[in-house]
């Protein structure tokens, strides 16, 4: 079970609503929509990315995208970006709301979107 490896009390929290995330990607995958399948792999990467483990597995889940649909561009970006998911993400070093995608800098912070944004702080929180 995946859990084992979830570790902060965060990655826990946050699980469900990365999976689901994850879920509609695939979902719409099999529907041949690409698009929307790495919009909803970028809002996964949002929701996930101050864990290790779901920042690393939502970047590898897109460097499978980009060879799958045969993007030199995002399978480069998304090497370099799970290298510094692997080994950034543990000392908060992430810029919040960033997307994930190579069409973006990887140490670009961009805004919240609310849903995400509620998401994230319920998962922060103490309860």
């Amino acid at each position: 079970m995946q859990s084992n490896f979830l570790g902060s009390d965060f990655s826990r929290k946050i699980a469900p609503y990365v999976e689901a995330e994850l879920e509609q990607a695939k979902r719409v995958r099999l529907a041949n929509d690409t698009l929307e399948e790495f919009a909803h792999l970028e809002r996964a990467h949002v929701l996930g990315q101050e864990s290790t483990y779901w920042h690393v597995r939502v970047h590898v889940l897109m460097l499978i995208w980009a060879i799958r649909n045969r993007s030199v561009r995002e399978f480069l970006g998304q090497v370099f970006r799970i290298v510094g998911a692997a080994t950034k993400t543990a000392f908060g070093l992430v810029p919040q709301g960033n997307t994930g995608g190579a069409n973006v800098s990887p140490f670009k912070k961009m805004p919240l979107p609310p849903e995400l944004a509620a998401v994230i702080q319920k998962a922060k929180s103490k309860e």
